[in-house]
């Protein structure tokens, strides 16, 4: 899927994002992250093998959300909802981690704040699906 402008701006808009995974019980597992762009891919840098990584080994079918800060026509908070496949990548973490940091922490903050951060996973998702309230969707607010 290609990504629009728009899109593309929301994922890039500096707010966290929630991704979701399916645990092995089938129940959902959430996860507050910093998100960046590759292309049309949407990345996350996890420093540690966490339960979100088992899950997508697992199971790839992922969904996140983010917020943009942006008001729709009825005053809501545009958001957008990716439903994807995930993979996961060896290494990188430390250096996708460290150029996030400027968009949600500041220019100039070291992150990791490790001497030696392990080299981590890159988890890449691939956008199959979008929704929320934005530019994105095909929603409008009912006529008077």
């Amino acid at each position: 899927m290609k990504l629009t402008p728009e899109v593309r701006a929301a994922l890039s808009s500096g707010h966290a994002a929630h991704l979701a995974t399916v645990n092995a019980d089938g129940s959902p597992q959430l996860s507050v992250v910093w998100i960046g762009l590759d292309d049309d891919e949407i990345v996350i840098g996890h420093l540690r093998h966490g339960r979100k990584l088992t899950n997508i080994l697992r199971d790839p079918r992922v969904v996140l959300t983010v917020e943009t800060g942006e008001k729709s026509a009825l005053g809501m908070i545009d958001y957008l909802i990716v439903h994807g496949r995930a993979t996961v990548t060896e290494g990188g973490a430390p250096e996708l981690l460290q150029r996030l940091a400027a968009v949600y922490a500041g220019p100039g903050v070291k992150f990791p704040p490790l001497e030696n951060p392990p080299a981590g996973h890159i988890i890449h998702v691939t956008p199959e699906r979008l929704g929320g309230v934005g530019p994105w969707s095909n929603w409008s607010p009912p006529s008077e």
